[in-house]
């Protein structure tokens, strides 16, 4: 096959996020959902992907309402571990944002018009915004003409006030007990501009992914990657942002999902039948090829 070449300022990474449960007993069968897959974007072209499960198992691929690719399956026989390990080979080009010359007005028409950007300006349990965020969220965008200088200056404002910290917080918690902590991981980060974005107008959802940690990635040197989470706003078109890293969306992202918040579109989720608690188990590995 003859290789592509790989346009300026892109990269390649190959991705290996390896997940599951370690039970302290067997369990019996289980039915799971997997959003671990990455998929072909204007901006991203996935060269190679699968999903492998273990107890082997088939799997049944579809993409959800939100465009999310989804590996549903069912492990029937008991077990007393779960791996999921979901391979991928990406090729990524930057997203910078563009100037939209986009007045209130004109926003509050354009997000009227179709189901997609109503559904991203309702608020959910997560990203409720505390008082506090409203409040800047309303002062900020009264010193703006233009929604899209707004919603910079949001989200900067947001990950200025939030030390990322892991620990604070869980993986139930919301936008707004993040923020009365103003410690938290990108999820969190992402759930409060979310609500500060959808309290003054701005259609934004939730986009999920991974980041690769450094700024200049070494080529052929396999680091410890993350599962990241970022934000895209609509202003007559999607701009993505990430408000934990105040940075636009690089060559180091990589979109798997969207939606209204981290609910829509978990890594890994499903249920069992048994008595037994099982210990989740996460390490994701980025490699940049080129």
């Amino acid at each position: 096959m003859t290789a592509r070449a790989i346009p300026g300022g892109a990269s390649r990474l190959r991705i290996e996020h390896a997940t599951g449960f370690t039970y302290p007993g067997e369990v019996g069968a289980s039915y799971n959902e997997a959003r671990m897959l990455p998929g072909s974007t204007d901006s991203q072209f996935v060269l190679s992907s699968q999903l492998d499960i273990e107890p082997s198992t088939s799997v049944n691929y579809y993409t959800d309402y939100f465009g999310t690719r989804v590996a549903a399956f069912d492990v029937l026989a008991g077990h007393s571990a779960l791996d999921i390990t979901a391979r991928s080979l990406v090729e990524v080009r930057p997203r910078p944002i563009e100037p939209v010359e986009v007045r209130w007005d004109r926003l509050r028409r354009e997000s009227e018009r179709a189901i997609a950007t109503v559904e991203m300006l309702g608020q959910s349990r997560r990203t409720e915004p505390h008082p506090e965020v409203a409040e800047i969220a309303r002062s900020i965008a009264s010193h703006h003409d233009h929604p899209g200088q707004a919603a910079l200056a949001i989200a900067n404002a947001v990950g200025d006030a939030v030390e990322y910290m892991p620990g604070i917080t869980g993986v139930h918690s919301t936008g707004a007990e993040a923020w009365v902590e103003r410690k938290g991981v990108c999820q969190d980060i992402t759930h409060i501009t979310l609500g500060a974005l959808r309290s003054v107008g701005i259609p934004a959802r939730y986009v999920s992914g991974y980041l690769h940690p450094s700024a200049h990635p070494e080529i052929g040197v396999a680091v410890t990657g993350e599962s990241h989470a970022w934000v895209e706003w609509f202003l007559g078109e999607w701009q993505g942002y990430d408000p934990t890293n105040g940075s636009e969306i690089g060559e180091r992202h990589v979109l798997v999902g969207r939606g209204r918040d981290y609910n829509d579109v978990p890594p890994l989720r499903g249920v069992y039948a048994g008595p037994f608690k099982g210990e989740l188990h996460v390490k994701v590995t980025i490699t940049r090829e080129a």
